[in-house]
């Protein structure tokens, strides 16, 4: 089943990671800090989604973050990640309760075990949308993450986003990185 999703396939399931750490700028402290965070996220396939000539398979995505032992997570995503085998692109779009939305793209191979998606405010082909608060405040300009299927099963993200803050003068990286354990 899961060579039709390509190199998304091996992302179908449960997962959980525990040494998640995100660094952004806290505004309770005034600076920039690195935060440890447990996550959990689940990716269930669905497709084909037939749009003319276009046949892509898609993983419908949701991961929330946790802090140590909070009860709330202080992070939650929900979307969709998506493979178009005809032309190797691999998309994510993905909503984010702050008023972010992204959708991420590039190419892989199908039997791809890394692969790279970016996007980027007023892309025509991969943009970033916020809202007036974010765009004023704390706008991201770029979007990166790129994903690594590991030995083991589990999996590897690295992300940074490039943000233009009122605290700062230039941009600020805000990166997050952690690796899941399928769990289910």
């Amino acid at each position: 089943m899961a060579t039709e999703w390509g190199p998304l396939g091996a992302l179908i399931g449960e997962w959980e990671g525990e040494g998640g750490l995100d660094s952004s700028y806290s505004h309770a402290k005034g600076e920039v800090v690195g935060t440890p965070y447990l996550e959990k996220s689940t990716f269930k396939p669905f497709g084909p989604v037939d749009n003319g000539s276009q046949h892509l398979y898609g993983l419908d995505y949701k991961s929330a973050m946790w802090r140590n032992d909070e009860e709330n997570p202080f992070h939650t995503e929900v979307g969709y990640w998506l493979w178009d085998a005809a032309t190797g692109e691999v998309l994510r779009a993905v909503a984010i309760p702050r008023g972010i939305t992204v959708l991420a793209g590039g190419t892989a191979a199908a039997d791809a075990t890394s692969f790279t998606m970016k996007a980027a405010v007023g892309d025509a082909q991969y943009p970033i949308g916020e809202g007036k608060y974010l765009t004023t405040n704390a706008s991201s300009v770029t979007f990166e993450t790129t994903i690594t299927l590991n030995d083991d099963g589990s999996w590897t993200y690295e992300e940074s986003t490039m943000l233009r803050m009122t605290e700062f003068p230039d941009l600020l990286p805000h990166t997050d990185h952690n690796t899941l354990h399928k769990v289910g």
